[in-house]
């Protein structure tokens, strides 16, 4: 398992000492990464690091924990050197090492967290922990705590505040760097690319009659993110064809694919632990029905109208809003609302009667996570989120602009566009001008699309 990060160890210690200043004096921050997963009998899950963790670290190896401090200096607990273990496992860096290749300021291993923390502990003013993340974690740092309050007969104090140190690292994870940036669009460009292949795939399947199912686009995915590079998917990919595009959170699965029906893929890779997320919906043999394009067309100019107004000092609401008004008029225009019993643009907003064809928000912010910390709400002041005011958009920010229409069979709506579910996702990325969208690699333009599939 490799330890070497892409990036040099300058540009984590600056996020420590950033953190550092923003504890408090005498404060302590504890960072865990995450645990590995039993997947089934001797064999676990492949590991994924903790987000928060790794933000402060680039460290990549599992059983570690990082300890900050007002000061600025850092401690983290790993794996010792065991030529046995490494045998079986891999490569450990050690804490010998990680002093050096890190840029940490002390190492211990991970073996002797119990002993030292306590020590580390003492007469600590506040002790700020990621809230309810890691299991055991709370009960863990009680243990550490009763072992400094035995020594309160000696003039030792123990922190009297405990903080959520996912407030201050929500904050400082919300605006990219250039590096985070850098990786995005690597990332985005990779999804791009697999996105490409599995509509290419797809429409050439169908033109031979060859049997398809959506598990074999999943496959063209991902090949396709690691053959560029990309570790492993930044979440489930979602392969949906004909009625299955109705249900959000659909996996990838056995349906079969039919000539005729809609695809839509929801996927995207994960490059040096950042997240790409597209969503393209298209024809499975590479054309559109006049009633799919109709669909189409209004989730199209709906996205085009969120991405206009996705721009630094906007509020996080307003590409919502946008792609709302977009939506609701075109679902009266296809004939799926009736203006005669649900009015007009502002009424059929007002009153949610689009909720049943489109009922999720428009975006939610990128990064290490596909759904990315960091408040929707402004804040009062770091750390507080007393405030009820939509998040200001800020250059830096990156989030996801994907309106979608999902027209289930019902009663009043038009039969043409039953079991059409259309979504059309790019990650976007605010600046002071006009929004940079990564994703653009694969075609939204309906034509562009068949162009493609052809």
């Amino acid at each position: 398992m490799s330890t070497h990060t892409l990036y040099p160890s300058e540009l984590y210690r600056a996020r420590r000492k950033k953190l550092a200043t923003l504890l408090g004096s005498n404060g302590v921050a504890i960072i865990p990464t995450a645990d590995e997963q039993p997947r089934n009998r001797d064999s676990d899950f492949l590991f994924r690091h903790d987000s928060y963790f790794y933000y402060l670290t680039g460290f990549t190896e599992p059983n570690a924990v990082l300890v900050v401090f007002a000061n600025g200096d850092s401690t983290l607990f790993c794996q010792p050197k065991d030529l046995e273990r490494e045998i079986w496992d891999g490569y450990r860096l050690g804490p010998d090492s990680a002093v050096p290749s890190l840029g940490i300021t002390t190492a211990h291993s991970i073996r002797d967290i119990d002993t030292q923390m306590p020590i580390m502990l003492e007469n600590a003013s506040s002790l700020w922990y990621p809230f309810t993340i890691h299991k055991g974690l709370s009960q863990r740092i009680e243990g550490w705590f009763k072992t400094v309050l035995s020594k309160s007969r000696s003039g030792i104090t123990s922190p009297n505040m405990l903080c959520d140190v996912c407030c201050l690292l929500d904050e400082m994870r919300l605006i990219k760097d250039s590096h985070e940036i850098d990786l995005m669009r690597k990332a985005a460009q990779i999804s791009a690319q697999g996105h490409i292949k599995a509509m290419q795939f797809c429409s050439s399947s169908i033109k031979q009659n060859l049997a398809l199912c959506e598990y074999h686009l999943d496959a063209e995915l991902l090949y396709e993110f690691r053959r560029n590079g990309s570790e492993y998917p930044a979440y489930a990919s979602i392969v949906a064809s004909g009625a299955n595009a109705c249900v959000l959170h659909y996996r990838a699965d056995k349906a079969p694919i039919v000539d005729g029906d809609l695809v839509l893929i929801d996927a995207g890779c994960e490059y040096a632990s950042y997240a790409g997320d597209i969503t393209r919906t298209f024809p499975a043999n590479g054309r559109f029905s006049k009633s799919q394009r109709a669909v189409y067309d209004v989730v199209l100019e709906s996205q085009y109208a969120a991405v206009g107004a996705t721009r630094a000092g906007a509020l996080f609401t307003d590409p919502h809003q946008a792609a709302l008004k977009v939506l609701s008029k075109g679902l009266l225009d296809l004939g799926i609302l009736n203006r005669n019993e649900h009015g007009g643009v502002d009424d059929v907003i007002e009153n949610k009667h689009y909720f049943p064809y489109f009922m999720h928000r428009t975006s939610h912010w990128l990064g290490m996570d596909v759904h990315d910390c960091g408040s929707y709400i402004e804040p009062i002041n770091t750390g507080s989120l007393n405030s009820v005011s939509p998040r200001v958009l800020q250059p830096g920010m990156v989030l996801t602009i994907e309106p979608g229409l999902y027209i289930r069979p019902a009663k009043n709506v038009p039969e043409e566009f039953h079991n059409i579910g259309i979504r059309i996702e790019d990650d976007a990325l605010v600046t002071n001008g006009a929004c940079e969208l990564f994703s653009r690699a694969v075609p939204v333009d309906a034509l562009e699309i068949e162009h493609l599939m052809s």
